[in-house]
């Protein structure tokens, strides 16, 4: 098992299989000329192989792949099928676009619960954030996969002057659809142009939804960075993911792969270990592993304060959200 040096043990490993997206949402990749890795610099699909089953080996109980948009890299089936062999819960952060192209596949590998990140439920607000007119092909995409059995959790950025407007249709989805709606407080990435005052936080946030529903707290689960409710009788429920307001990292057991093969400890550290490299070169990579692993910072990747309003965006040395991995 891999613990780290605060004696939190780690068995939940994101893989980004590509830093290319079919959307430009602004808080994430907003530019049209953006620049993608060439595809040598990616993992390949019998390295991810190869890397997700060293981690499986050290624990790792849980795989999420991310991206970018997992599902626009072109050897996305091979890479499930590899994946749909190891011993884990396997599952995956979409935007939804494609799921009807690969969900036949999804089912054959076990997937059972897949995250959609849809920041509206307005067709042109959706359209202002994305930079694309699809709105109803995501929307019908999540009933798909309700149809189909799968477990849907909606993934929604606050973005302050936009959440406050929709934040009740979101809760209203809850009542006919088992929807599981997160929202997620706006985060610092290179290049999304955060401020503190772009926050809502999730206090505010509950105020807004407490004020219009009955609402009940519910049980989160063991290394949840999710605090859910939900309105007594709805099919679904909402959470908040206060990683700005309320830092979960006490409890973290994450670790993120990025699409060139770069581990990196922390969504917020800087600090990035090189498993591809060592993997292409014959190299040890369990320790490398283990020694990434030995290294996290106790909070936040040691790069700002719990109080999210002395944050300097400008200050914090990371990747762009995109190039993470979510």
């Amino acid at each position: 098992m891999l613990y780290d040096s605060f004696q939190r043990i780690h068995d939940y490993l994101r893989i980004s299989l590509t830093d290319s997206c079919n959307f430009r949402c602004a808080y994430c990749m907003p530019n049209e000329e953006i620049e993608v890795m060439p595809h040598s610099h990616l993992m390949q699909t019998g390295e991810i192989e190869a890397l997700a089953k060293t981690f499986v080996g050290l624990g790792v109980k849980k795989i999420r792949l991310t991206g970018g948009e997992p599902l626009v890299r072109k050897e996305f089936p091979d890479i499930l099928h590899r994946l749909s062999k190891l011993p884990v819960e396997l599952t995956m952060t979409t935007n939804g676009i494609l799921v009807h192209k690969h969900i036949e596949l999804m089912k054959t590998a076990g997937m059972r619960s897949i995250n959609v990140s849809l920041d509206s439920l307005n067709r042109e607000t959706f359209h202002n954030l994305t930079k694309r007119d699809q709105f109803q092909k995501v929307w019908d995409n999540i009933l798909l996969l309700l149809d189909q059995g799968f477990r849907v959790k909606i993934n929604a950025v606050a973005l302050a002057g936009i959440i406050e407007e929709e934040i009740l249709d979101f809760v209203r989805i809850t009542e006919k659809l088992p929807l599981h709606v997160r929202f997620i407080e706006f985060m610092p990435f290179q290049g999304n142009h955060w401020k503190s005052e772009k926050v809502i936080t999730a206090k505010q946030m509950l105020e807004f939804v407490s004020s219009n529903f009955p609402i009940v707290k519910l049980q989160d689960e063991k290394h949840a960075t999710a605090k859910k409710y939900q309105v007594p009788g709805f099919l679904g429920t909402f959470a908040f993911i206060t990683t700005m307001s309320e830092h979960f990292c006490g409890d973290c057991n994450r670790m993120r792969l990025t699409a060139d093969g770069k581990m990196k400890n922390c969504l917020f550290g800087k600090e990035e270990m090189d498993l591809l490299g060592a993997l292409r070169k014959g190299q040890d990579v369990e320790s490398l592993i283990m020694e990434s692993v030995k290294r996290k910072h106790a909070m936040l990747g040691g790069q700002f304060s719990p109080d999210y309003l002395k944050a300097k965006a400008d200050e914090i040395e990371n990747r762009s959200m995109i190039k993470i991995g979510g």
